[in-house]
């Protein structure tokens, strides 16, 4: 599978600082609830293929941050993520199909330390030069989760009815991806998790 348009061999790193890590879950049924997460790290392996390509990224849980304190606090506690025992979710691509701009991305993701499968669809958005001459790849990509595979079953019943907070859970990426030369970090740039080649 040959690589998108720009998209060359070599180490690619997440600029968290241009990138982001949102959700979106129905609260009480009649509303949403949006946050991010705004702490992690990814590292694409990018080969002559994407079939020999590796992508592995981690979010920090600690991160969290959906707008409101007593909410978070109550989402990074043990109900929820537990960020004291687990302070990573990591997600670790397992394949992909699609070519052009147009990507589904399979991968196993690992939360509370269970992981599953998941399945993104991927928007290739170009590659572009910034004014300080880092190369940088740009990616949107989403997908739809049961939280309670993972372990996040807390919920509260509601007197009409139903629960307080939906089952599924929206994840969407905004992520920008700059191209490592010879070791060299650009500014802005996130640490990037190191993964052993496929």
């Amino acid at each position: 599978m040959t690589l998108p348009a720009g998209l060359t061999p070599g180490i690619w790193t997440l600029d968290m600082s241009h990138s982001e890590i949102g959700f979106t879950v129905r609260h009480a049924g009649i509303s949403k609830v949006r946050g991010r997460f705004r702490e992690a790290s990814a590292e694409a392996r990018v080969r002559d293929s994407l079939a020999e390509s590796s992508l592995h990224a981690t979010v920090q849980t600690a991160s969290f941050d959906s707008g409101d304190a007593n909410r978070d606090a109550h989402v990074k506690g043990a109900d929820f993520f537990d960020v004291a025992e687990y302070p990573e979710m990591t997600f670790r691509a397992t394949g992909v199909e699609g070519d052009g701009d147009d990507y589904t991305l399979t991968g196993d993701l690992t939360i509370r330390g269970i992981t599953k499968p998941v399945e993104l669809e991927v928007e290739f958005t170009g590659v572009a030069v910034d004014p300080f001459g880092a190369t940088r790849a740009g990616f949107s990509a989403e997908t739809e989760i049961s939280r309670k595979e993972f372990g996040l079953t807390w919920n509260a019943a509601l007197e009409t009815g139903g629960f307080l907070v939906s089952d599924k859970v929206k994840i969407n990426l905004e992520a920008a991806l700059v191209k490592v030369d010879q070791g060299h970090q650009e500014p802005g740039q996130q640490g990037a998790t190191e993964t052993a080649a496929p």
